[in-house]
């Protein structure tokens, strides 16, 4: 946890907050914290607030002055198009994801994903949420991502993402030798990130109808989230995605 993250309903009057949870243990066991100290905070969608004081603190609880907050840096414009992984994989993934620093998350269906995936607990708001903000406090960020779970992967690519990402903007995942890309224009970037299995003949023919490029990561074929954080670390880092071969 490198930045204590809190919700805004949580704040009082004057910028106090008492924390009595897991960030109360982390300030006095793993920080260390006494009063005076100041901790580096966050407001949960809000401002950044590097030196937060310990007003108070004992066995039993903790209360930060947040004091003045300074906005976040943008979000990289990122975002994931994933076909929904093994539950287990994409509970390791929420957390991942968040830190990495994402503007959107689209969950979508695929031919190859397992329809039984779809009754996961994971995908549940209140049980991802608390995940998503674990990767936040990793990455000392307040951001949440946009999260949307679409189950109809046809739709979605033709009437949403045809209009909301420019032409050179989207990416797919997929074993094979390619061309590097072509530099971006400008606007967000969308990485799309096949099932286990791989996008059918059909998906793939789709991909390429509504303008996705094909990229890869090398000659090695590689888990779902090792491939994603890859991607993201890239496109991130420099904006686009170089000339890479191999598959997702």
């Amino acid at each position: 946890m490198n930045r204590v993250l809190v919700f805004a309903e949580e704040i009082g009057p004057g910028g106090f907050v008492e924390l009595v949870d897991a960030r109360f243990a982390h300030i006095r066991e793993v920080l260390g914290g006494d009063i005076g100290d100041r901790v580096r905070a966050g407001v949960l969608r809000g401002a950044l607030h590097d030196e937060a004081r310990i007003a108070a603190i004992d066995g039993h609880r903790c209360v930060l002055e947040l004091g003045e907050g300074r906005a976040p840096p943008p979000l990289p414009p990122v975002d994931l198009l994933l076909a929904l992984p093994r539950p287990k994989c994409m509970k390791r993934l929420w957390p991942q994801l968040a830190a990495m620093g994402v503007g959107r998350i689209f969950i979508v269906n695929a031919e190859k994903v397992e329809p039984a995936y779809w009754g996961a607990q994971v995908l549940r708001e209140k049980v991802y949420m608390p995940l998503v903000v674990e990767g936040l406090a990793q990455a000392g960020d307040t951001r949440v991502p946009e999260i949307r779970v679409e189950r109809r992967l046809k739709p979605l690519l033709e009437d949403e993402i045809s209009v909301m990402y420019g032409e050179g903007c989207k990416f797919l995942a997929h074993p094979g030798d390619y061309e590097p890309p072509a530099p971006l224009g400008g606007g967000g970037l969308l990485v799309a990130v096949g099932p286990e299995g791989g996008w059918s003949s059909y998906e793939l023919d789709m991909f390429t109808e509504n303008g996705f490029t094909r990229i890869g990561l090398g000659e090695r074929t590689l888990r779902t989230d090792t491939a994603c954080i890859a991607l993201l670390a890239v496109a991130g880092r420099i904006g686009d995605l170089p000339g890479m071969t191999g598959g997702a």
